[in-house]
């Protein structure tokens, strides 16, 4: 027996990327992405994963700074 696997569609998108460096959250705005129409899942290119390397290894200031709250999960109320 054999699994089928239906065909999964990707849109080119401008997305936000976040991710944690040494306790900072950084923000990267408007990436390049192929991002799946059914999952939500996004693909980046070898080239805009070294660009997001060198923006966030980089010793360029920020276009600017955010504040956000923070919240554990562990102790978050259901709603």
């Amino acid at each position: 027996m054999s699994a089928v696997f239906p065909r999964e569609e990707f849109s080119e998108q401008e997305v936000t990327y976040i991710t944690e460096v040494d306790g900072r959250v950084i923000i990267v705005e408007r990436v390049p992405a192929r991002v799946s129409l059914t999952t939500g899942e996004r693909l980046y290119s070898p080239e805009t994963v070294e660009r997001i390397q060198a923006i966030i290894w980089g010793q360029s200031p920020p276009e600017r700074t955010v504040s956000a709250p923070v919240y554990e999960f562990s102790v978050a109320s259901a709603s």
